[in-house]
């Protein structure tokens, strides 16, 4: 149902407030590209300092503008069960194809195997769109297990997860022992390739928002074969996805869009934006592609 690669859009902001002209202008560059799928409200969305109402507007109008063109992928967690179920019912009713849904991790000391299968399982009954799984420990704090996963794959609506743990044999695990056809995906570009050779079938990485076709290719050139071109393009991609995650973060990732002629903008505050000598950096880098 879902493959390829995904990228998890920022949100464009001006004086402070979601700029949807720049948003629309971006998406029609993101949809002329070879990538597979777009993700509105993930981490790189900042969908954290987002109120409900803009979060259901950006969903609106990211699906108005690719409009069937690209698959949308819509991410919905919440810290309530209640918020995230109603929250994945909305963008089902606003045209998302599936919801991407992160672990609520506020209460993470009691966020258990138990209290998650619960949780993502509620979610899933009621959402009228597939659901995909988000681990995210390096901003949540929680990792989840593959023996959580593969019993939460069993769920006939949860289709797939998002790993950005970076533990590739955690996610062979998840492919060895998921029922036939449940995705997983990379969660970061550093990994894409290693993640395809053990049963992978995609990522959704901030780096394709900035290489979109670049990682479509690495995609392409694994599953026709072609390894020694995938695997120097992906080691071609690592510092330049390294800068604008874990190394500058979304005020990286929104200074390498606006270098590459998108709009990127600034962060919403608390997020800082990028220093002039952190910017001079990242050109070098960019100057490679």
């Amino acid at each position: 149902m879902f493959k390829g690669a995904f990228a998890p859009i920022p949100t464009p902001f001006l004086d402070g407030e979601i700029a949807f002209d720049k948003l629309a202008e971006n998406l029609e560059r993101w949809v002329a590209t070879d990538l597979a799928g777009i993700v509105v409200l993930g981490s790189n969305g900042e969908f954290a300092l987002l109120a409900r109402q803009e979060k259901e507007a950006l969903i609106a109008a990211v699906c108005e503008k690719v409009a069937g063109r690209k698959q949308v992928l819509a991410g919905t967690g919440c810290e309530s069960t209640a918020e995230t179920i109603a929250l994945t019912q909305r963008a089902g009713a606003l045209g998302a194809d599936g919801a991407l849904v992160v672990t609520p991790h506020y209460y993470k000391g009691a966020m258990t195997d138990s209290a998650l299968k619960a949780y993502f399982t509620a979610v899933a009954d009621a959402a009228p769109i597939p659901v995909l799984l988000y681990n995210m420990p390096r901003n949540t704090g929680i990792n989840m297990s593959s023996d959580l996963v593969l019993e939460l794959a069993n769920h006939p609506n949860i289709v797939g997860i998002k790993d950005s743990s970076g533990n590739v044999v955690q996610m062979a695990e998840i492919v060895n022992g998921a029922p036939e056809g449940f995705a997983v995906f990379a969660g970061s570009g550093s990994f894409l390739l290693p993640s395809l050779a053990v049963g992978a079938v995609g990522g959704t990485m901030a780096v394709a928002n900035v290489l979109p076709n670049e990682c479509a290719r690495i995609i392409t050139l694994f599953e026709a074969g072609q390894m020694a071109e995938a695997r120097a393009l992906q080691l071609k991609i690592l510092a330049l996805n390294r800068a604008v995650t874990v190394g500058w973060g979304v005020a990286g990732l929104k200074a390498a869009l606006d270098l590459r002629g998108f709009f990127g903008g600034d962060p919403r505050p608390p997020l800082l934006p990028l220093g002039a000598v952190a910017r001079k950096e990242l050109a070098v880098l960019l100057e490679k592609f």
